[in-house]
């Protein structure tokens, strides 16, 4: 994902965002100075609550590989 030089689309982010935290057992509030970021991130990890460690990272893996694919 560092290659990418297009932007990702805000959707994609923030499931990868989500799936991050919870794959890293890092429950801290999110620490973006605009409110309105941290919004999004929060509803994020809100939507992802109930995936447990494992199936984050799987959900995170499977996410980054469609998306390598689909900018080939």
């Amino acid at each position: 994902m560092n290659n990418f030089t297009e932007p990702l689309p805000a959707d994609l982010l923030l499931k990868l965002y989500a799936y991050y935290k919870i794959a890293n057992r890092n429950y801290s509030n999110p620490g973006s100075r605009t409110p309105l970021i941290n919004a999004f991130k929060a509803n994020a990890l809100i939507q992802a609550k109930n995936i447990k460690r494992d199936d984050a990272m799987k959900a995170y893996i499977k996410l980054v590989k469609a998306e390598v694919k689909n900018k080939k």
